[in-house]
């Protein structure tokens, strides 16, 4: 059965991480918002008229009699149903919590560019993006790249995985995540990688995974730009 996703086109943002969990398991899916009528099949999707009960805003999957909303909601889905997590419950809720630090991050380095929200174009918050991007990277990148870095050496299973002994989604997004950071901070992300082995030789080895990479070098991967989550000013990454 064939999984939908609705998300919109021209981006990566937070469907990214829903778009490596299928195509590293190999999953047949479709992603709506980017084919003909798809944003108004998203809005749709949104509003809950294409069933289940709608959501605040994307990415949404649809599979079979399921809608669901939000990316770790999503993932934990995947997870069971593509064998992208533990079977324990323990190590699910695990997984899962590592899935919402990840969220995290992600929100915060969207704020260093929109720190006063989305109403405001970039240069409308210049003075609050500056002052908001030297915190991000002094402060929040290394505490949370320590973090993950922290779970990869204290896995009691190692083989450099974020939980037990194979990948799971974390490990996908994990690798997404950083990709963002190399392409909004690139400087940022030279300066302070030697810190964090463990977490660059995990994204070394989501990148090399036959699937991934055949998905990055594709037309399905849409690149980073400065509409996304992503977005590289230079004078934020000093």
């Amino acid at each position: 059965m064939p999984y939908e996703l609705y998300y919109w086109p021209g981006i990566q943002g937070r469907g990214e991480f829903i778009r490596l969990a299928l195509e590293e398991a190999g999953a047949e899916y479709r992603d709506v918002g980017r084919e003909p009528g798809g944003v108004a099949a998203l809005q749709e999707a949104m509003a809950g008229k294409r069933g289940g009960f709608g959501s605040f805003a994307p990415p949404m999957l649809k599979h079979g009699k399921f809608f669901i909303g939000q990316s770790a909601n999503i993932l934990f889905y995947l997870g069971g149903t593509e064998n992208l997590a533990p079977k324990s419950e323990q190590s699910r809720l695990w997984t899962h919590q590592i899935q919402l630090t990840i969220a995290d991050l992600v929100v915060e380095a969207h704020d260093i560019h929109h720190p006063l929200g989305a109403d405001f174009y970039y240069e409308d918050q210049k003075p609050e993006s500056l002052r908001r991007a030297e915190a991000f990277r002094t402060g929040r990148v290394p505490k949370f790249l320590a973090w993950f870095e922290g779970i990869l050496a204290d896995n009691p299973k190692g083989d450099g995985h974020l939980v037990g002994a194979r990948l799971t989604y974390v490990d996908l997004s994990l690798f997404q995540a950083i990709e963002g950071l190399r392409y909004a901070l690139p400087n940022l992300m030279r300066r302070v990688s030697k810190k964090y082995p463990r977490v660059m030789a995990l994204r070394d080895a989501v990148a090399a995974r036959p699937r991934v990479s055949a998905y990055l070098a594709s037309p399905r991967r849409i690149a980073f730009n400065e509409h996304g989550i992503f977005r590289h000013y230079a004078e934020l990454d000093e």
